[in-house]
């Protein structure tokens, strides 16, 4: 092993200021119940991420990031923690995850875990101890515990809805027997708030981001980073029906985005500081604008956010120019990087999205009946043309397991296999995100297309994935995953990600045109082919002949 190898392993690979590894990193996240399943058992896990990093190094990734392993009852896949500090059985051990962690740093990749702050499971030790404790206690001081309102403290404290569905608060059943206080839950019942007011709340977080950077983890994936903490007084709120579950309204919402948050993470940027290599903070924060967003990445805060404005841009050009605009003037504005991304384990996929023809809120998810029904090629040209944007832009962005072989949302699962939280509190009404976590195929043959060698899978995979599946295109000229391989090679080999854009003219309207460096990119979102300018093409989402670029089409343009 080298000594660059050995420094990396141990998570303390330095950069200089302003170049830091995050700034221009391409992070793959993996789902992992839906990546790789070692076991057999039909539920994906750490060995099974191992087995498969020499994949993730031929992709080209610069690191990655695992959605929530820690030890979990599996109500919400993972995002309801019961220990913060183990690994669940289903996903594997400590050990597993050592030697997972190991294997990616001797590949030059670097590793992100997934944290969930502002709720835990109800089985969490510390959520138990609430329950069995009386009202004013200090076990119940460290979640949302209030009384109710009415004669006999029969209606929850305010008109709260859940993200989930169905109303946010949960009445518990006292030791004596009597209906006693209620608790508040932003999402599932099995998934209380903790009170982030709470200073000894404070403190575990500490102690639990010691414990994963201690193993050598080279940052966090902050789960509802906007939430955390509440309101004073919990005022009633009616959230907007058109809006995505997770926030993005307009309206001074009292339960996302309170300026209070925001200490949270200047503690947690001093803790992070001490030790070497970079660690990063990144935040998923839903918010409306990315000037709103920026505000979790000033200095001495985080140091990615999610740019969700950009992920939910329509495929139209002058949207997308007005939010790289905006992200660009808000980002640059703090001193951070634009943070890139069009598909993640809580969004319909956008080799689906891109095609919808009706309005689709975050979360709610599509199935047989939704309206809008994706046409396939439509979504797939869309994508890849969206994708050989987004990796050009200078920045960090984030991929999604599955997206580079070009997977859409499955959108007919059985109702009884649903798993989705979304699904059961809405009695049906929306599918939820199951459509996207499906195990993905790793081979065009065999049990569960590679997925495992028994054919089990937690979430039935249709027939489609033989065709798409990674060693049905390693190799293939035009295929999606050599489209990302050649896109992320090229990105490296022209260090686009710590480029600068300049906006072309003399496009049409309906064209995507810039320059970053050497290298000259244009997409076309119209119906009509557009000339393209003089040069080699690179890298291209579609096929293109002569000097004419076809409809829902991108490429990238170097000097002959």
């Amino acid at each position: 092993m080298t000594v660059t190898e050995t420094v990396l392993r141990a998570g303390a690979l330095e950069t200089a200021p302003g170049a830091e590894w995050w700034r221009t990193a391409v992070i793959y996240q993996i789902y992992p119940r839906s990546f790789a399943d070692a076991s057999g058992d039909g539920i994906g896990d750490l060995p099974g991420i191992t087995s498969r990093l020499v994949d993730l190094e031929h992709l080209g990734v610069d690191a990655i990031w695992l959605s929530p392993f820690m030890r979990s009852p599996q109500k919400d896949a993972g995002y309801d923690v019961a220990d913060y500090c183990d690994v669940d059985p289903i996903f594997g051990t400590l050990a597993d995850f050592d030697v997972m962690l190991a294997e990616a740093h001797a590949r030059g990749i670097r590793v992100i875990v997934d944290l969930v702050p502002n709720h835990s499971s109800d089985q969490h030790e510390w959520f138990q101890q609430a329950l069995a404790a009386a009202p004013g206690s200090r076990e119940r001081a460290r979640y949302m515990f209030r009384d109710g309102k009415g004669v006999e403290g029969e209606l929850p404290p305010n008109n709260w809805e859940s993200v989930f569905g169905g109303p946010a608060w949960t009445r518990v059943v006292e030791a004596d027997g009597t209906p006693g206080q209620w608790y508040l839950h932003i999402f599932d019942s099995s998934q209380p708030d903790f009170d982030w007011t709470n200073p000894e709340v404070r403190e575990e977080f500490r102690r639990i981001l010691r414990f994963w950077l201690d193993r050598g983890v080279d940052g966090f994936r902050v789960d509802v980073a906007h939430g955390l903490i509440k309101a004073d007084g919990l005022p009633d709120y009616t959230p907007d029906p058109e809006a995505g579950s997770m926030g993005g309204e307009e309206a001074d919402v009292p339960y996302w985005g309170q300026p209070g948050v925001h200490e949270v993470y200047r503690d947690w940027h001093e803790l992070v500081a001490e030790y070497t290599g970079d660690r990063a903070l990144c935040a998923e924060a839903w918010l409306p604008t990315p000037e709103k967003t920026a505000l979790w990445v000033r200095p001495d805060e985080m140091h990615q956010a999610f740019n969700f404005p950009y992920l939910e841009t329509e495929w139209h050009a002058k949207s997308l120019r007005a939010v790289v605009d905006a992200s660009f003037a808000a980002f640059h504005g703090v001193g951070a990087p634009s943070t890139w991304v069009l598909s993640n384990h809580d969004v319909v996929r956008h080799a689906s999205r891109l095609a919808l023809t009706a309005e689709n809120p975050q979360g709610h998810g599509i199935g047989p009946d939704s309206p809008g029904q994706p046409i396939p090629e439509v979504g797939l040209a869309r994508a890849r043309a969206a994708t050989t944007v987004m990796l050009a832009l200078p920045g960090s962005a984030y991929l999604y397991q599955g997206e580079e072989l070009g997977l859409p949302e499955v959108i007919d699962l059985p109702a009884a296999a649903r798993q989705d939280p979304t699904w059961f509190r809405t009695a049906g009404e929306r599918y939820g995100r199951d459509g996207c976590r499906v195990p993905i195929p790793w081979t065009a043959e065999g049990p569960s297309y590679g997925f495992n060698d028994t054919g089990e899978a937690w979430l039935p995979q249709p027939a489609q994935w033989a065709g798409l599946a990674r060693d049905a295109q390693v190799g293939v000229e035009g295929s999606t995953l050599e489209l990302y391989r050649t896109l992320l090679a090229e990105r490296r080999a022209f260090a686009l990600g710590a480029g600068t854009l300049e906006w072309l003219t003399g496009f049409p309207k309906t064209a995507v045109a810039f320059r970053n460096g050497d290298v000259t990119v244009v997409a076309n979102t119209g119906a009509d082919s557009i000339a393209l300018p003089a040069g080699k093409v690179i890298a291209a989402s579609g096929p293109v002949s002569g000097a004419e670029l076809p409809a829902d089409t991108a490429v990238w343009i170097v000097a002959d």
